[in-house]
């Protein structure tokens, strides 16, 4: 291999197949590459390898993007589609057929399905051995696939930058196809001509790929071309250490957004740390991932992804988060758990609740129900726990409360708090005895933020409201 490139020149690529949606694994593998070539100054392209026709979709298209701009992965460049570049493609596999690189291959299916077979009778991998490797007197008219000439002595050993050197044997690769009898490229060809004409410099891919590296190494050396550096990084497992699947977390990452709630900086920093270190750091910013990524701090063990721990992330970043980004993200979720939209007032009053409603909330929809008391209509329903908290409170608590707090003359957040102590120390009860009827009957909950910040939050008309319509329960409700 010539010299590894370094600082601008470094050239990275993400090429998902465009079958589904961004999986959470192709997520972190876009986010590695992003990483190092932002580390370096150099590009980050894009490429969708879409030449499945069959199972490649417009919609799984747009899932990647949109993926890729929620989790604010740029890339540079316009996005490459493999399928257009079919032609390319082929031309490159006529080239080595012409240098004797390659050649035509007449082997019929019944053939191959025999060979698959003597194989597994005895045994053996099995490995495409073509006779007609060594001959030409085939008739380029008769339907043909065109294989490489794969060497079938010596070894060839690749230095992975996260695997360390990884040797395998010649006599154990075959002569893969380049080109079907339809001409349509492989897999095999169509990534190693992309990668060269894209002029990428490193392959950063999960080791499920490591195999394929040394096939794409002898179709490089036959058309002389540089070899990229590779990383093939371990695969993310559950926790459970079994393959990861859709009940790990093996979702896309529209699912992470919409469906769970998470923020894009907290999924970014979830698997930064999944695979890859820099000491005891946990909390690590987009500025920091950058400026401290490398290859030499990924793992080679396979990683374990941990719900619990995305969760405490994006706890961190929820408290984070500005007040007013949070609202607009909650605004739909709220809207839809009271079943009508938000109006302009009610934005408002989300957006300054935030402070209140984010401190102990794991996801955004955590925060949206949380706000809904904020919206309900008057009277409240009462939760199961919330009607036995007030079926259970003294009677004439609610009402002496409401006396008290109807005589202020403002409703500051000090004056407000001095009238509950005082009804506290009156009522010869402690405060936490006091909040809970009050928070059952201002929200219709036993949960909520601290009971002055939903009495601040509602104001005073609605406070007043709605415990006069609780103090009366179970009778009046």
């Amino acid at each position: 291999m010539a010299g590894e490139a370094t600082g601008a020149d470094v050239v990275t690529r993400f090429a998902p197949s465009p079958t589904g949606f961004l999986h959470i694994g192709g997520a972190r593998t876009a986010l590695f590459n992003w990483l190092f070539a932002r580390h370096h100054g150099g590009k980050f392209l894009l490429r969708i390898e879409d030449t499945d026709r069959a199972r490649s979709t417009d919609a799984a298209i747009d899932a990647i993007l949109d993926g890729m701009r929620w989790l604010d992965l740029d890339w540079d460049g316009e996005t490459v589609f493999q399928f257009a570049r079919a032609d390319r493609h082929a031309a490159v596999a006529d080239e080595l057929l012409a240098k004797g690189e390659a050649y035509r291959c007449y082997l019929t299916q019944d053939e191959l399905a025999a060979m698959r077979a003597e194989a597994q009778e005895k045994r053996l991998p099995f490995r495409v051995r073509s006779p007609w490797r060594d001959r030409n007197d085939g008739d380029a008219a008769i339907p043909h696939v065109i294989r490489l000439r794969a060497p079938q002595e010596g070894a060839v050993t690749i230095s992975d930058r996260v695997q360390g050197d990884v040797t395998v044997q010649n006599a154990e690769l075959d002569d893969f196809v380049l080109l079907r009898s339809d001409r349509t490229p492989t897999y095999m060809l169509s990534v190693v001509v992309d990668d060269n004409d894209m002029g990428v410099t490193h392959v950063i891919r999960g080791d499920d790929h490591l195999n394929n590296a040394f096939r794409q190494v002898a179709l490089l050396r036959s058309m002389n071309w540089r070899e990229p550096v590779y990383a093939h990084v371990p695969l993310i497992h559950g926790a459970d250490g079994a393959k990861l699947s859709k009940r790990h977390g093996a979702l896309g990452v529209d699912a992470y957004r919409d469906e769970m709630g998470y923020l894009p900086e907290a999924v970014n920093n979830y698997l930064l740390r999944l695979g890859w270190g820099h000491g005891d750091d946990e909390i690590i910013s987009r500025a920091q991932a950058v400026e401290w990524f490398d290859l030499g701090h990924v793992g080679r063990s396979p990683s374990r992804f941990d719900f619990k721990k995305l969760e405490n992330l994006n706890g961190h970043y929820l408290r984070e988060a500005d007040d007013a980004r949070l609202a607009a993200l909650v605004a739909p979720m709220t809207a839809k758990l009271i079943s009508r939209d938000l109006t302009a007032d009610d934005q408002t009053l989300l957006t300054k609740a935030m402070a209140a409603l984010k401190p102990r909330a794991k996801t955004l929809h955590e925060i949206a129900d949380g706000a809904t008391f904020l919206f309900l209509p008057e009277p409240l329903t009462f939760d199961e726990k919330a009607a036995a908290v007030l079926t259970d409170t003294p009677a004439g608590m609610l009402s002496s409360i409401a006396d008290r707090l109807r005589a202020l003359s403002d409703w500051s957040p000090e004056s407000v708090e001095a009238a509950i102590r005082e009804e506290s120390e009156a009522a010869g009860v402690g405060l936490g005895k006091l909040a809970q009827p009050l928070r059952a009957a201002l929200t219709g909950r036993t949960i909520s933020p601290g009971i002055f910040d939903v009495l601040l939050l509602l104001g005073r008309d609605t406070s007043l409201a709605r415990l006069d319509a609780a103090h009366n329960f179970p009778a009046g409700a």
